[in-house]
């Protein structure tokens, strides 16, 4: 049983690849269009945000496609739909968050101790968790209200996709 469904959670290699350069332009695209809403594309960062919200969908997709289909298999489409909504939605925003913790890791990291010291260990978690409750209260905003149509969409697509 679980092998059936780990060869079912293997996704065709276009579908991954193709899939995930998609998914990464959809979550651009959602972020962008909520910049212009929202403030008009004014922001000095610009570049930057697209490329993590880019960066985000498309390093996500090729953990979650394959997990989406593994919950998915032998399910019924509600099911299928909620598995790949659920994957994806987590899984993104997971993604994007890590990638600005990251960010605001090495930003950071002029002012922090030394590699490996009991400090550095401290520093290293909190500005992690600081950037992940950052990007919680700020960033997820910017996923809305496009990604969530995208997000419905793809995950509506795929679950007709599998049987």
């Amino acid at each position: 049983m679980i092998s059936e469904r780990l060869k079912a959670a293997r996704p065709p290699l276009p579908d991954l690849f193709a899939g995930a350069v998609l998914w990464g332009t959809q979550m651009l695209a959602s972020a962008m269009a909520a910049l212009c809403f929202r403030n008009g594309m004014e922001t000095a960062h610009l570049r930057d945000l697209a490329l993590l919200y880019f960066t985000g969908g498309l390093l996500a997709w090729p953990f979650m496609l394959p997990l989406g289909r593994f919950l998915a298999h032998r399910r019924s489409p509600e099911t299928r739909f909620a598995a790949f909504f659920l994957t994806l939605a987590a899984g993104t925003i997971l993604m994007t968050a890590f990638l600005f913790a990251m960010d605001y890791r090495v930003f950071y990291s002029a002012w922090h101790a030394s590699f490996g010291s009991l400090t550095w260990v401290f520093q290293f978690v909190f500005t992690g968790a600081s950037a992940v409750y950052q990007f919680a209260v700020l960033g997820i905003r910017l996923f809305l209200p496009l990604g969530l149509l995208c997000l419905f969409g793809t995950s509506v697509a795929l679950a007709k996709r599998m049987r």
